[in-house]
């Protein structure tokens, strides 16, 4: 079944007409179509792909299975045009990505239609399809993974003792774009000795001391899909402290990584690593979730996490990574990208830890 015909037949059951995806990863994932401006019209019998004249032929390109209405005017002009030919009754749209501002003008349009129309608000309708992955999209996520994967051998044999945090995501970030990734998914995060205790602490220039942990937090974007790992090392020779923290963290992630399953819901999966971090006496330095979903965004569903009832099912792709941090000393994260196939998980992450 297509993308679109699993939209299609969330739309009967909910009961509604057409959707418009304004969403830029719902808009790519739906029509193929990554330019910057655009919106899609999606009915039972229908699909369209609105955008204006720099994008027209680009969306006759990636689109080619929607009907292109070429964008003139503001948005009261060409939307009445398209619903108006359409005669829906009920139009979904995006809740959780509409601004107030898109929403007033939609609501307002509706005075020119010859008919009535009434707008339903949807909650993570796309998202809710994208949270399981094709295989071509596992694909596609590892190769971002193998590209961050390399990138951490890369700068695990290039750190040391005196270069800045800045300094070394700095060389991180120019490895990740000279090998292929397109972007960065998100800013990459350096954080050493005390810095270390906050989770997403942004690079400064403090430099790197021996002895201390440094955690790196960084991913790639390989044809629109994102990668996520987290690597903590210690320029020099770790002490004690660094090898106790350590192991805990390694041993709460392997727990989660061995025994999660199809059907356990976020909470539960999270409570395997919190278990392990609560009985060695560090429950309130593990104050994140133990991850989240990867994909065309960085964080997307499965969310995984206290009060997340949702079930895990094969095909998605998720992060695990807990933590403990510790004020004034620094902090240990161990993250992976994994993903659940045949009700156990696959480890796509094979950067050493």
């Amino acid at each position: 079944m297509s993308r679109l015909e699993h939209l299609r037949r969330e739309l009967a059951e909910k009961e509604t007409d057409g959707v418009l995806i304004s969403q830029p990863e719902n808009r790519f994932y739906l029509s193929g179509f990554d330019g910057s401006s655009g919106f899609l019209i999606i009915t039972q019998d229908r699909a369209i792909i609105a955008t204006d004249f720099r994008y027209r032929e680009q969306a006759k390109i990636q689109a080619e299975d929607f009907e292109l209405h070429e964008i003139k005017g503001n948005m009261e002009v060409w939307l009445p045009e398209i619903l108006g030919e359409l005669k829906l009754e009920k139009l979904g749209f995006e809740s959780e990505h509409v601004t107030y501002q898109l929403y007033d003008k939609v609501a307002k349009m509706r005075a020119s239609l010859s008919h009535r129309l009434k707008l339903v608000a949807l909650n993570g309708l796309v998202e809710s399809l994208r949270a399981i992955k094709e295989p071509g999209e596992v694909e596609l996520i590892s190769n971002a993974v193998h590209l961050s994967d390399a990138a951490f051998e890369y700068i695990e044999e290039t750190i040391h003792a005196g270069m800045s945090e800045r300094e070394a995501a700095w060389e991180l970030e120019k490895f990740l774009r000279d090998k292929g990734s397109q972007t960065l998914p998100f800013e990459i995060i350096v954080a050493s000795g005390p810095n270390a205790a906050m989770p997403h602490h942004r690079p400064s220039e403090r430099k790197l001391r021996s002895g201390e942990p440094v955690v790196i937090d960084f991913g790639a974007k390989v044809a629109g899909y994102s990668s996520d790992i987290t690597r903590t090392i210690c320029p020099g020779k770790p002490d004690e402290q660094f090898n106790r923290i350590y192991d805990i963290v390694l041993g709460a992630q392997l727990a989660a990584i061995t025994l999660i399953t199809e059907e356990m819901t976020g909470e539960e999966v999270d409570r395997l690593s919190r278990t392990v971090i609560e009985e060695a006496g560090y429950g309130q330095n593990f104050g994140h979730g133990l991850g989240h979903g990867v994909g065309l965004e960085v964080h997307e569903e499965p969310r995984l996490g206290p009060g997340t009832k949702e079930p895990l099912k094969n095909g998605m792709v998720f992060t695990i990574e807990p933590g403990i941090y510790l004020d004034g000393w620094g902090g240990v994260r161990i993250e992976d990208t994994v993903t659940l196939q045949n009700g156990k998980i696959q480890v796509i992450s094979k950067a050493r830890k």
